[in-house]
């Protein structure tokens, strides 16, 4: 089985299992004298894991404490490969059971058999969420590199259940993360709740959109074919579980504009940037409608992006499926699932554009 590694110089390797001993990483390419501790992985390993007071999230808690193997020496990383361990310690693989000889809609058991010939029906093994929390830990690490250059990523959600959050006078980026549902609105963050409320009374589920914007990217970032700043970052959001859709700026409301109304336009800047090659006027934007990337290259303005996730799968209706004899079969899933993925998809959509970014400005030093 390939493609456990992304990345070209700064690269993470994720692994383990849902319901295995753990899951973790090895980061590789990270610079020497990064500040680096267990506890700033583990305060965005907190971000991801459910909330016992949130609608959306399953009950299974696990304290996802990361323990640092190697390549970090007294607070500070070595320029060697970094692993990351965390124990998973309350699986309940029973609830599983049942599920061994049968496929569940809306799930990888039949392409992964398909696939491999095996599977791990156990939570689904490695097509589990549980994988991305190496994802964050890795993230965790590219955010203290990036750091170090003023680079600021921010995510919340901006739709669940059809119910889209207005970026009107009521909307507050901080208050995003000090609710459960990381919904950047008092008023709408009420109404998720009551919705996920009802559909959680209903054993169904909802998808939703979250969207993301970065600052302090520098203008430059990105190869202009084939690795686009936006190529490589939809890729990146697009290998998150449940990830349907990615659009950058004015995404799809950009197939029914006019140039005239969406060409981002130059504004005077008297500043000289010092990030520019020698000899390099000094320009920026007034306008963002391409989400801060033009030709697959960061223009300075923020990065902004949407990502859609589909609805979680494992609903405990019964659904009409089939066994691995091909007979038909009635299907309840039992165990502990999120009505909504988005809140708790937020921390690996910030660490995924972490670890792109990261590569992208080491690859940037290289290719200047």
């Amino acid at each position: 089985m390939g493609g456990n590694t992304f990345g070209k110089i700064f690269t993470v390797t994720t692994f383990g299992e849902s319901h295995g001993p753990g899951v973790g990483c090895v980061i590789d390419g990270c610079p020497a004298g990064v500040p680096l501790t267990e506890e700033k992985i583990e305060h965005e390993l907190a971000r991801r894991k459910p909330s016992s007071v949130s609608a959306a999230s399953t009950t299974r808690r696990e304290a996802d404490k990361p323990e640092i193997l190697s390549g970090v020496f007294e607070g500070r990383t070595l320029g060697t490969p970094i692993a990351v361990l965390i124990r998973n310690q309350d699986q309940c693989s029973d609830d599983y059971a049942a599920l061994r000889d049968v496929y569940r809609p809306g799930h990888a058991d039949w392409t992964w058999e398909a696939k491999f010939g095996i599977r791990d029906y156990r939570g689904g093994g490695r097509s589990s969420g549980r994988e991305t929390v190496g994802r964050v830990a890795a993230g965790a690490v590219a955010k203290a590199f990036l750091s170090k250059s003023g680079v600021s990523i921010r995510g919340w959600t901006a739709s669940i259940a059809g119910i889209n959050v207005p970026q009107d006078n009521g909307f507050d980026i901080d208050f995003a993360e000090g609710n459960p549902l990381r919904v950047p609105h008092r008023e709408y963050a009420e109404k998720i709740r009551q919705k996920l409320e009802i559909l959680r009374t209903e054993h169904d589920s909802a998808g939703g959109v979250a969207a993301c914007s970065i600052s302090g990217v520098p203008p430059g970032l990105g190869e202009p074919v084939f690795d686009k700043l936006d190529a490589v970052l939809a890729q990146a959001m697009l290998s998150i579980g449940a990830v349907k859709a990615v659009e950058f700026g004015s995404g799809f409301a950009s197939a029914y504009g006019l140039g005239s109304a969406l060409n981002d336009r130059f504004a005077p800047c008297s500043v000289p940037l010092s990030f520019l090659p020698s000899g390099a006027p000094s320009l920026k934007y007034a306008t963002n409608n391409a989400g801060g990337i033009l030709g697959g290259v960061s223009t300075g303005m923020s990065i902004e992006f949407r990502v859609a996730f589909k609805p979680v799968p494992s609903i405990s209706q019964r659904q009409l499926t089939l066994d691995h004899k091909g007979d038909p079969y009635e299907l309840s899933i039992d165990g502990r699932h999120d009505v909504c993925i988005v809140p708790r998809a937020i921390p690996v959509v910030e660490a995924m554009s972490a670890l792109v970014l990261a590569d992208m400005m080491l690859l940037n030093s290289i290719n200047r």
